[in-house]
């Protein structure tokens, strides 16, 4: 199960680091192509599938052209079996701050995210 542990901890990594970069390519690689993105911070549900949710990236500034401090951090990682895990992860980046719930799945040897659901608010303004 370590070896599983530490490919999923490589996926959540890519995944950070495409947030970090807008950068959809490595996003995609990341999600599976049914994946869900789901929230329902500002009071109502939204709920994407991936050819809404990739555009959205790529219309952004990405935190790393803006110089922001790359800040992403894996707060867990549960396996529930072979082929089904869990990941809670924290995002600080464009004045938000994000906290992921992961679900992913194994297929054909390689695990994706196919669903994301989160909760987002304002980041805390930087200690003076």
């Amino acid at each position: 199960m370590q070896q599983e542990y530490e490919k999923i901890a490589a996926v959540l990594k890519r995944y950070g680091d495409s947030l970090y970069r807008c950068d959809t390519a490595l996003l995609e690689s990341v999600f599976h192509p049914q994946a869900r993105y789901v929230t329902a911070s500002e009071g109502t549900l939204l709920h994407l599938d991936m050819a809404a949710y990739l555009p959205i990236v790529a219309a952004r500034t990405s935190p790393e052209s803006l110089g922001e401090p790359y800040a992403f951090t894996i707060d867990s990682i549960e396996l529930a079996g072979t082929v089904t895990a869990f990941a809670r992860v924290r995002v600080v980046m464009l004045g938000r701050r994000y906290i992921d719930l992961l679900s992913l799945i194994r297929i054909g040897g390689d695990w994706r995210i196919i669903a994301k659901v989160f909760h987002v608010e304002p980041a805390a303004p930087p200690a003076a």
